[in-house]
């Protein structure tokens, strides 16, 4: 079909709507609630569309296109309606951009700034609802929500966990967990995929870059830092980078730019990880284990389980996630053989999650009476620390990685996009069975962002299946089939956001699939250029067995690098 947007003619496929078509010819209708791939809400109005021969403006998220039909997305009539519903959402929004968490990047400041809106045309009472700092991960202000909806639909809809919803009715309309209680006491698994969709600063993470400042600059401690693969292929998005290009040497130089004293790659303990959790694979498939094994790397996943499926905690693997077996490892091997002491030690992790900073205050996260991790900084936190601190990513020389935990294999790489944490285990548990190493280490079948993906894999004559899941919401009927007996897998990896890592819930807002997939695309090509492919074949990881932690699932290593998960109430 054809239809006139803005006289511009477009070629349009039946079933597809006014916004979408306006999208495709590259003509910019604004939203507030649209997410996009969901089903259309038409909540927030801003997307109302003028079409000829209609006695009412339309809104283009939820009317489907019309041979011949004809928009006009920017008439007299539809700026001034916009116009009007920004300064219905302003007559009560307070008044505090400068000291917003989402200043320069909130989508109601930017429609706001837009349509040159600079007097306040309706008074109203302002906001005044108190903010929720329950949640470990994340903060809760009702007082700038404009009741858009993106976060519950994104809780219900894509992650199926459902612990926020609208609650009350009229003009007293709030987004809220049950009975208005915090974060902390609902179902929350911390994943922050909300705080990617909120257009305001309503939904924003905890803020702990005051605490490494403060750490930075105390000539007692010594400031560790490790960042996860996702980080060094996103972080170049907020200083205008080239695209496609893993920076990880670029990180650790402006790391230690920024005061950081000993900097590691959570890659290497990635590779630790594949070592005990593929051991831990193979032990159960040969010893008659609980099966199918799940793995534990992503703590929203585990929180879910705990308080959904308590009666599955057995399948999860027993590991601790890299950040934590990183910092298990940095305060019990790395500190004693430089000389220091422990308790001066302050570990710092970039994360690309939100949900890292509710693992880190775990009790089963704990060597003896220390912490595995002290803080837990997203991308976002290090983007601000580093514009903080003026420094400059596209002048900085790269550097490695500090020894002796500093060397990774690609398969450690691979933790950042879903399916990775299944590849990099398939290699190495070929190789413990069998004693070889797969040909071609590329699983082709769990690569890409589907939200369920399923691989075969013949070691030693054994057929052995897998499954990949990005997304908690894609988990229900696996975790269905578990419970009645019906799994067919061996083996299943689940990230809780869809994506994986590289599209956590700590990396920058909104969710721009164009850019996760360059994400995922540079750490294939990471991969594809790497000598060392195999996490059994890192050195630094078999220094790390020969003189500290023996063998993988040993004494040692289950002390440090594994922990139990129990049955959680919802309000623990």
């Amino acid at each position: 079909m054809k239809i006139t947007i803005n006289n511009k003619e477009i070629d349009v496929k039946k079933g597809m709507t006014i916004l979408e078509s306006a999208r495709k010819a590259g003509i910019k209708i604004p939203t507030l609630c649209h997410i996009d791939n969901l089903f259309p809400s038409g909540a927030c109005r801003m997307c109302v569309v003028e079409v000829e021969g209609w006695p009412k403006l339309v809104t283009a998220c939820s009317t489907e296109v019309q041979d011949g039909m004809k928009v006009n997305a920017h008439s007299p009539k539809v700026l001034m309606a916009r116009r009007t519903i920004l300064e219905l959402l302003l007559s009560n929004h307070p008044d505090d951009c400068l000291y917003c968490d989402k200043n320069g990047q909130c989508e109601l400041q930017g429609l706001t700034e837009e349509f040159g809106i600079r007097e306040r045309a309706y008074s109203a009472k302002r906001l005044n609802h108190p903010v929720d700092t329950s949640s470990p991960s994340i903060i809760r202000d009702p007082s700038k929500c404009i009741l858009c909806g993106r976060c519950v639909r994104i809780c219900e809809e894509i992650q199926d966990i459902s612990a926020i919803d609208f609650v009350n009715r009229g003009a007293k309309t709030t987004v809220a967990p049950a009975f208005n209680d915090g974060l902390n006491v609902s179902s929350c698994i911390n994943c922050g995929q909300c705080i990617m969709v909120c257009p305001t600063g309503a939904l924003s993470e905890k803020n702990y870059i005051k605490e490494v400042i403060n750490a930075i600059n105390d000539p007692e401690k010594v400031v560790v830092v490790q960042h996860a693969p996702a980080i060094s292929v996103t972080i170049g998005e907020y200083f205008g980078l080239e695209k496609g290009i893993d920076y990880t040497g670029v990180l650790n130089a402006a790391l230690r730019q920024a005061g950081f004293n000993v900097v590691f790659d959570t890659s290497f303990a990635a590779d630790l990880t594949i070592m005990e959790e593929a051991s831990e694979f193979v032990h159960r498939l040969t010893n008659k284990g609980v099966l199918p094994m799940m793995t534990s790397c992503s703590p929203g996943w585990i929180k879910h389980v705990e308080q959904s499926y308590p009666e599955l905690t057995p399948n999860l693997s027993t590991c601790k996630s890299p950040q934590q077996m990183m910092g298990a490892v940095i305060k019990n091997y790395y500190a004693p053989k430089k000389g220091i002491d422990p308790a001066n030690i302050f570990s710092v992790s970039i994360m690309p999650c939100t949900a890292k900073k509710f693992e880190a205050g775990r009790s089963e996260m704990m060597s003896g009476n220390m912490a595995d991790i002290d803080v837990v900084l997203t991308t976002r936190e290090l983007a601000k620390l580093f514009k903080m601190l003026n420094i400059d990513l596209k002048n900085i020389a790269p550097q490695d990685a500090d020894d002796p935990l500093g060397e990774r294999s690609s398969a450690g790489k691979l933790f950042g996009a879903t399916g990775g944490v299944m590849e990099a285990a398939i290699r190495t548990a070929y190789n413990l069975v069998t004693g070889k190493d797969l040909t071609d280490p590329v699983i082709g079948d769990v690569r890409d962002l589907n939200g369920i993906k399923e691989a075969s894999v013949n070691i030693d004559g054994l057929q052995l299946n897998f499954a990949v899941v990005s997304g908690v919401g894609k988990a229900r009927k696996i975790l269905e089939d578990i419970k009645n007996g019906k799994s067919k897998y061996h083996f299943i990896e689940v990230m809780t956001c869809p994506g994986g890592c590289i599209a956590g819930g700590g990396q920058p807002h909104g969710v721009d699939l164009s850019k996760v997939k360059e994400r995922m695309k540079t750490l294939y090509s990471f991969d594809a250029g790497a000598k060392l492919r195999f996490s059994h074949k890192n050195k630094s990881i078999k220094k790390l067995y020969d003189e500290f932690l023996g063998k993988p699932l040993g004494e040692k290593s289950h002390k440090l690098l594994h922990t139990k998960y129990v049955k959680r109430e919802v309000c623990k």
